[in-house]
């Protein structure tokens, strides 16, 4: 059944390009589906408020600033969050880690590479030994030469969805879930975790606030979709409450 957005039915091409982007999602086909609705909607909407412009991006970001926008963080607002998360603002923390990757690509069956994955951890669960064996024979990595070997790493080395479950893993222990990435599944074990030190306030506060700053703008971006998104007329396709939200956080390209 088409997907139609305000009259105009989303086209196979653009469907195409959306969906490698989306290949790590739960179900990456619904996602860029969304996807594609909500970039739609946007345009649509900066069509009629008059936001002419060159490229959709522009066309889009100049829509959401001028209907969109967000107060800066201040000073007691970013003290509390580095209070709150003082992890985020260590120095010199590094984990020795391993893993096992199997791929998502645009043709693989989710479901069984799940599956696959999940039985692989099981085994390794029951044998920890055999991880650098496992690892040459199944990984998609190129550390699959080195028996899954990722060697040193600190923080902003990796994706984030990969870094954060990582170091948080104790030394010595392997992953009791699969690690999900937009790369595919990682099963993953740290061998050891160099403590950091913690940054002063002072040294951070911009990064604090330009970061807060950005977390409010999208809060407002995902709200105004949401208003959006209920004035559209959408057709082939029945948005579950909080869906464009969570996609658009996720960016719309």
């Amino acid at each position: 059944m088409p997907v139609i957005v305000n009259g105009v039915e989303l086209s196979d091409a653009d469907l195409k390009r959306e969906l490698p982007l989306h290949a790590a999602a739960g179900n990456p086909m619904r996602q860029a589906i969304t996807a594609l609705v909500l970039r739609r909607v946007l345009l649509d909407e900066a069509e009629r408020q008059g936001l002419v412009a060159g490229e959709e991006e522009a066309a889009i970001s100049a829509l959401l600033a001028s209907q969109a926008s967000a107060p800066e963080a201040d000073e007691a607002a970013c003290r509390r969050f580095y209070e709150m998360h003082p992890q985020r603002f260590m120095v010199g923390e590094l984990v020795e880690a391993d893993h096992i990757l199997f791929q998502v690509t645009p043709d693989v069956n989710l479901d069984l590479l799940r599956a696959h994955a999940e039985l692989i951890l099981k085994e390794l669960l029951a044998d920890p030994s055999r991880f650098a064996e496992v690892a040459r024979e199944q990984s998609n990595c190129p550390s699959a030469a080195v028996g899954g070997s990722l060697g040193q790493l600190g923080r902003g080395d990796t994706l984030p969805e990969f870094e954060r479950p990582v170091f948080a893993l104790p030394a010595g222990c392997l992953a009791p879930q699969l690690v999900q990435t937009r790369q595919g599944l990682h099963i993953v074990r740290v061998l050891r975790h160099i403590e950091g030190r913690l940054l002063p306030y002072e040294k951070v506060a911009r990064q604090i606030a330009a970061a807060l700053s950005s977390m409010s703008r999208d809060t407002a971006w995902r709200q105004y979709v949401r208003l959006l998104v209920g004035r559209a007329r959408i057709e082939g396709i029945d948005l579950s409450d909080g869906e464009p939200e969570r996609v658009f956080s996720g960016g719309v390209s």
